[in-house]
């Protein structure tokens, strides 16, 4: 059977997830075209290297909870003991203190999650509500390349190049990028550029609000900054979320790190960390997490308290350790980054349409699938939207060429109701 030619727009984890589900079908051709892949320097302008990425999902709305749910899933089973792809995350126990009263359809989501439990001895009066469950960190720089590496084993291909409108993939494919020959068995996409895909799968992140062809007004930046510290004596997480919205988290990760955050500054493009906002940063992490100070400062050393035993699960949290010096953290810090969530207004946008496939009139439409909009929420839902991208790419191929019409629309959004700290 002939594979179909397909381009995945972006290298994202939702780009890299969703072109991994196509190509390991073995029905398609699949190629990723981006600016920026995981191997490329640290930059704000790749959100995926920045992220939390643990797996928290508040969810509510039950499309948005089933995607979270199957991406959790597979996340599992690649983090189980033994398993080759084990190192790629770490699977800890969290907690989350909360100022406000925690509702009961997050609770029905959260309740579903391993080892879940309800704390009933809150550290402070102004928590009203904590609970703990087992959770997984997923490692960002070891996880994105193996993404890369397991599509392009699958027979995917990569291709840089900087688009300027959607017209340029729909039309020729990689061609106007590619600046090498190519062909590979079965495919159409030929250097001669004759020829274009039979779909374009979009996941241009922050991208589709100035993409021709997309520029999606209801997308907008969510800029997140966070330090990254040494901790490898840390083994469980936390998160406060306080009654005016600020959020603080405290996630281990796998090598013996912590990434500890955050903010959620809506329609903010400042492209590099902040002083003023790590010190803010590090102040929150380190009251909620007085555990973060290196052990041996704290067993009597410098004067320092003992680091209590935690056989049975984490610590009482504590609002800070007067006697600990913030400087104890500071020297630990490897790191600070910020990275801009691709939110959009109304939730993801899940959705094809179709568009002529050149710029002459009898040209026939084909689909074109957006996969984008997840906001702090990537990693979280990236299995899942990866899942229901391919059903509407499968179900749009069934149709057959549509003719340049009207009316070339099926929408497919959903709305994401899901409060989850620091998944992206």
């Amino acid at each position: 059977m002939e594979r179909k030619d397909i381009i995945v727009i972006g290298a994202g984890v939702i780009g890299l997830t969703t072109a991994i589900k196509l190509q390991e079908t073995g029905k398609y051709n699949v190629s990723i075209l981006a600016e920026t892949f995981p191997t490329d320097p640290k930059s704000i302008h790749y959100t995926s290297h920045w992220a939390g990425a643990h797996h928290f999902s508040h969810a509510t709305e039950e499309k948005q909870k089933a995607i979270n749910k199957e991406t959790f899933n597979v996340f599992w089973e690649l983090s189980s003991p033994g398993s080759p792809t084990e190192s790629l995350f770490l699977r800890h126990i969290e907690t989350e203190y909360r100022e406000d009263v925690l509702k009961a359809d997050v609770a029905k989501t959260l309740e579903t999650m391993p080892e879940f439990k309800y704390l009933s001895d809150l550290p402070f009066e102004r928590v009203k509500a904590a609970y703990s469950l087992r959770t997984l960190t997923i490692h960002p720089p070891a996880y994105l390349p193996y993404l890369q590496s397991r599509f392009i084993a699958a027979g995917g291909r990569t291709v840089r190049g900087s688009i300027n409108h959607i017209a340029q993939v729909i039309e020729g494919g990689t061609h106007a990028f590619d600046v090498s020959p190519y062909a590979y068995a079965g495919s159409s996409l030929t250097n001669n550029g004759s020829k274009g895909p039979l779909a374009v799968i979009a996941c241009p992140g922050i991208g589709a609000r100035t993409l021709g062809g997309i520029m999606d007004e209801k997308v907008y930046p969510v800029r997140g900054q966070t330090l990254l510290l040494k901790a490898p004596w840390l083994d469980y997480g936390r998160v406060m979320v306080e009654a005016d919205g600020t959020f603080t988290y405290v996630i281990p990760r796998p090598g013996g790190t912590v990434l500890i955050g955050g903010t959620g500054d809506v329609n903010d493009w400042y492209p590099i960390p902040r002083e003023e906002t790590s010190e803010d940063i590090l102040e929150r992490a380190f009251a909620l997490v007085p555990d973060l100070a290196d052990p041996a400062l704290r067993n009597g050393k410098s004067g320092l308290p003992p680091v209590p035993s935690h056989k049975h699960g984490p610590p009482p949290v504590s609002e800070g350790e007067g006697s600990i010096p913030l400087s104890t953290l500071k020297a630990n810090i490897v790191e600070a980054g910020c990275g801009l969530r691709p939110a959009r207004e109304g939730g993801v946008r899940l959705e094809v349409e179709w568009h002529a496939a050149s710029k002459d009139k009898e040209a026939t439409r084909i689909p074109v699938v957006y996969n984008y909009g997840h906001g702090g929420f990537g990693y979280i839902a990236s299995w899942g939207s990866a899942s229901y991208a391919l059903k509407l790419l499968e179900d749009a191929l069934a149709q057959g060429p549509q003719q340049n019409s009207e009316g070339q629309s099926k929408s497919a959004d959903y709305s994401t109701v899901d409060g989850s700290i620091g998944g992206n």
